[in-house]
């Protein structure tokens, strides 16, 4: 049986949700763009906006629930992505970071330590400006993991 992923993105602060559309439409893929939000009505005939309640962290329940063994979840929010790992999906951060059972135990330590020293007065909370290098990045990232989501699909 051939197995087709969906493609969901934490979609409020998404970067790429342009480049999501385009890559998943190239390949026919459904892409759920998920937000606490509304957001311009339409990216394309296989993208369903949804738009969950205005609840702490609604979107990352609603992906959490609904995605599944293979599927594609793009977010930053890494502990959005290590729910999906648990899950055998593939997580994509909008750099093109890819989220993995071997790096994402790092991660999250990263992002507590940050939370710390932030909380501290220890660093400053900003984030380096989204690149031109960034979108490619994730472009041939994300083009990478559906070729290797839909092989690996295949009977």
């Amino acid at each position: 049986m051939f197995f087709m992923p969906y493609i969901f993105v934490d979609a409020d602060a998404c970067p790429v949700k342009d480049e999501v559309a385009r890559v998943a439409s190239r390949y026919s893929l459904q892409v759920y763009m998920v937000s606490n939000q509304g957001m311009r009505p339409s990216f394309g005939p296989h993208v369903r906006s949804i738009i969950v309640g205005a609840e702490f962290d609604a979107a990352d329940h609603w992906i959490a629930q609904h995605i599944n063994t293979g599927d594609i979840v793009i977010t930053a929010d890494i502990q959005l992505a290590a729910r999906c790992l648990k899950k055998a999906a593939i997580a994509l951060g909008p750099t093109g970071q890819s989220f993995t059972s071997e790096n994402i135990g790092s991660a999250l330590a990263m992002r507590e330590l940050n939370a710390y020293l932030r909380e501290a007065g220890e660093i400053k909370g900003y984030n380096p400006s989204f690149s031109k290098k960034d979108r490619s990045q994730f472009l041939q990232s994300l083009d990478l993991v559906i070729q290797r989501s839909l092989r690996e699909s295949r009977p």
